[in-house]
């Protein structure tokens, strides 16, 4: 047993020289025995205490347009394949939209995240969350990400001029799995967006969705790519599989292996912000504030077309750990 937390204790003292796990070690996280999770979240815990400390950092989502989306995403209750009995409607009126924020802030959540189904934002679509996004900032310390699909040049430095603090968009899967999950848009579609929020100077947010039948080295490719794009927040979900879906059938996760790869994630991204993300609740279950050991955020309340658990019972969650909500946290 020694030997073993050794070994994590040397995983961790790399990431904290900012040295990137080898293949071989990423997936010996991943395919670790389960008497090995306390040492291992242990380990990942010293490198989040280092960066982090004990504070958790609260993102609220808002679903600002349901369903009526063109691309074929597998796992997605909205794309054009689901069947799932899902409510769709266009894009919602400011005034919706600004009323999110104050329950977000209500909430204790410092980022405000305005979702949207879609290829891409029509003109008419991203001239209704600038204005919205404006009248927010304006009124209440709140940070926004917005999360819109594919970008042009021009559309991210409009998100950035209104007051968009960061830009969600993520890669989901591998390369070399990609085209399992989605064939309506590239891999590339997606990391060229995130190369332009960059340049449009908000804070890139690109993260992963575990559990779509990828390998664990596939895992370990797509948390490799995340470090090389230099996301700073990192949302980790994990598949919720919902009927009506072409990947309703994976069932593939366990709480145990949820953990490994938060381990991991922390591992190979030290210094960025890792979220629990989509499907917390159904995949880690009552492991959920072990999570918390590796990430550093999570979000409170409901997912797009899904529901989170109650915000207060985050917040218990929370402080029973003995960790401390971040209030207006990027």
């Amino acid at each position: 047993m020694i030997e073993l937390r050794s070994k994590w204790d040397m995983f961790a003292e790399k990431a904290l020289r900012g040295e990137r796990l080898t293949m071989e070690e990423g997936l010996a996280v991943l395919e670790a025995d389960d008497d090995e999770l306390l040492p291992m979240m242990q380990a990942a815990f010293q490198v989040r205490k280092t960066y982090f400390g004990k504070k958790v950092k609260l993102n609220l989502i808002i679903n600002a347009k349901s369903g009526l989306c063109p691309e074929d995403c597998g796992y997605c209750s909205q794309s054009i394949l689901s069947k799932a009995p899902i409510s769709k409607y266009p894009l919602l009126e400011k005034d919706v939209l600004v009323d999110g924020a104050r329950k977000a802030m209500e909430l204790k959540a410092g980022t405000y995240c305005i979702v949207a189904s879609g290829r891409g934002p029509t003109g008419r679509e991203l001239d209704q969350v600038v204005e919205a996004v404006k009248e927010i900032k304006s009124t209440m310390p709140m940070k926004i990400c917005a999360c819109l699909g594919i970008l042009s040049e021009e559309q991210a430095v409009r998100l950035k001029e209104a007051g968009v603090d960061r830009y969600n968009h993520n890669l989901n899967t591998s390369a070399g799995n990609f085209a399992n999950i989605t064939t309506t848009h590239t891999y590339d579609d997606r990391v060229n967006t995130v190369e332009k929020v960059k340049a449009s100077g908000m804070s890139p947010c690109s993260g992963c969705i575990v559990g779509m039948g990828e390998t664990n080295a596939e895992i370990v490719e797509v948390a490799y790519a995340l470090r090389e794009l230099d996301a700073d927040s990192i949302p980790v979900n994990f598949l919720n599989s919902i009927p009506g879906t072409p990947l309703e059938n994976n069932r593939e996760l366990n709480p145990r292996k949820c953990l490994k790869v938060l381990a991991l994630f922390r591992f190979l991204c030290p210094t960025k912000e890792i979220r629990v993300s989509g499907g917390r609740e159904v995949n880690l279950r009552s492991l959920q504030p072990l999570g918390l050991y590796a990430a550093n955020s999570v979000f409170v309340g409901d997912y797009l077309t899904t529901e989170g658990q109650e915000a207060t019972a985050d917040h218990r969650m929370i402080e029973d750990l003995g960790f401390e909500i971040e209030l207006c946290a990027l």
